[in-house]
């Protein structure tokens, strides 16, 4: 009943892709996005080798059997992360994707291989260029959603259909979407698929303090915040003393980034994550969060989306 390009071009049963999640998307999450008939992600770049990244490579291949990603936030760091990039194809993952940077070194490694390839874009204009360098698929992240944005101020419910209209290569829609209504809405809108990062960040396999993911159970719609505006990079995060400094600072010192590395760092998002005060750094979310009401296993959540989608089905095809 799902079936659309990016089901056959990944070979998964939904269209739904988890997120790369920084310092979160491990093998015991992405295993059990995969085999609940996902497509779960490992985060590369939050692991310290080559070496340790083969090893979580390794480790979802012993928990599925079913296809899964590697993702590669690749930032201002460009080629430096080859050795990354070569290791997933060594070991042959499926699918690879490419979020926070220029795609093209990372696409380039894998146009001679069958590794599928996602690419985020925030943009009509990063979308085509993605195509022309030779993804299989792009995820168009609008305004609503968590971590690193575009600098645009465009939701997803505009960015999808415009960017969906201009390919020829399907799209898959991620931001504000945590539920069977926002698939359904996600097709709609041209879509064959979606991305959901903050809705998998409140599951129980992730290895996150509680405290974090009962701030997004208890989120309301205005406990996000976009930090790094002043940067050129702007990002969503929880509503905290924490982040609301860092707004503070960003209006005082404006894109001075020493004045602001301290308070921004992956050291300081990993604080939060791990022990869960807020006072000390801070957790990504998107605006999503204040449709998260419950922490729930993986295939607990898979199954609630798709009945909710199954719901919304059945709804459109009563009414006249």
């Amino acid at each position: 009943m799902y079936q659309t390009r990016i089901t056959k071009l990944l070979n998964i049963k939904y269209p739904i892709i988890q997120g790369g999640l920084a310092y979160l998307a491990y093998a015991d999450l992405a295993a059990a996005v995969s085999n609940t008939g996902g497509l779960g992600q490992i985060t590369a770049m939050s692991l310290a080798s080559p070496e340790d990244l083969q090893k979580e490579i390794q480790k979802v291949k012993q928990l599925t059997d079913q296809p899964f990603g590697v993702n590669f936030a690749i930032g201002q760091h460009g080629r430096k992360f080859d050795h990354m990039v070569q290791v997933a194809i060594d070991e042959q993952v499926p699918v690879v994707s490419v979020t926070g940077g220029n795609p093209a070194g990372v696409l380039d490694m894998l146009k001679d291989h069958p590794i599928k390839k996602l690419v985020l874009v925030a943009s009509v204009r990063q979308a085509v260029k993605a195509q022309e360098l030779g993804a299989d698929a792009v995820m168009v992240v609008g305004q609503e959603g968590g971590g690193h944005l575009g600098r645009s101020d465009t939701g997803t419910i505009v960015l999808a259909p415009q960017v969906a209209d201009e390919l020829d290569i399907p799209v898959i829609a991620s931001g504000g979407i945590v539920d069977g209504r926002g698939l359904m809405a996600a097709l709609a809108l041209g879509a064959e698929g979606i991305e959901m990062g903050t809705r998998f960040i409140a599951t129980k396999e992730v290895q996150a303090h509680i405290n974090y993911k009962k701030a997004i159970v208890s989120a309301s719609e205005g406990d996000t915040v976009v930090i790094k505006r002043s940067l050129g990079t702007p990002a969503r995060a929880l509503r905290t003393p924490f982040t609301e400094n860092i707004l503070k600072l960003e209006k005082k010192y404006g894109n001075n980034y020493e004045q602001l590395k301290d308070y921004i760092s992956g050291e300081v998002n990993q604080k939060y994550i791990y022990s869960g005060e807020d006072s000390t750094g801070f957790g990504w979310a998107g605006q999503g969060a204040s449709r998260i009401h419950q922490i729930l296993s993986v295939k607990e959540l898979m199954s609630s989306m798709i009945r909710e989608a199954d719901q919304v089905k059945e709804k459109w095809s009563k009414e006249v």
